[in-house]
């Protein structure tokens, strides 16, 4: 019962684990799909959005598939260990939920976009669970990069909310913040469900049904 608690409740900053400087790893290889690099800097002109819907594995791969997405990682955010390790988030003592960084050209898809396809391939209402996957780490988060992300995200989810009330849900309980630190994952979890390492990987994430009523993808020419 007292694990069960310690994964399903948020820890606090002084209970949290004490981390590390730097990670013990580099992220050197290009994107297995889109053939881009993984971290920054970024080319000029493109944007940055961050979500967590659940084990990141499954949610990585919802969003390499947009047109207009140039790279995806996958990373820790939210808490407050700095540089955890995946062992270290599963526990429930660092605060983080697993999270997928989308780096995107406006040009080619909005942010709008982008939050349809986060708030329809995962169910939003579950709190610290996302389907049989338990505990703070899967959470549902947007992390937003300016404040017209932060309103867009906000407006989202109020245009969500009654779709899945339709549908006998509860409230929403995506957590709506101002992006803080990003520590990606290690170099085995980014796209892990490609075709050039698991295409037959586990993964949890399933929607509910529920459409969003926001979002259209922008197109250029």
């Amino acid at each position: 019962m007292l694990f069960h608690r310690a994964k399903t409740e948020l820890v606090t900053a002084d209970r949290a684990l004490p981390g590390r400087a730097a990670p013990g790893y580099a992220l050197t290889e290009p994107h297995t799909v889109l053939g881009h690099p993984l971290t920054g800097p970024y080319p000029d002109g493109l944007e940055v959005a961050d979500f967590g819907l659940g084990c990141f594995w499954g949610a990585e791969k919802v969003f390499w598939q947009l047109p207009g997405v140039w790279t995806t990682l996958v990373g820790y955010q939210g808490g407050h260990t700095p540089n955890p390790t995946y062992e270290e988030v599963c526990s429930g003592q660092t605060g983080h939920t697993e999270a997928v960084r989308v780096v995107f050209d406006p040009s080619v898809i909005s942010y709008p976009s982008l939050l349809k396809a986060f708030w329809e391939a995962h169910d939003p209402t579950q709190g610290h669970r996302q389907g049989n996957d338990v505990g703070t780490q899967y959470r549902s988060a947007a992390y937003t990069h300016s404040a017209a992300q932060l309103a867009a995200a906000e407006a989202a989810r109020d245009a969500f909310q009654p779709n899945l009330t339709a549908l006998g849900l509860g409230p929403i309980t995506t957590e709506i913040a101002p992006a803080g630190p990003f520590y990606p994952a290690e170099p085995y979890h980014q796209q892990y469900l490609s075709d050039a390492k698991n295409p037959s990987g586990y993964c949890g994430l399933g929607g509910t049904g529920a459409a969003c009523p926001i979002g259209v993808a922008r197109t250029t020419g």
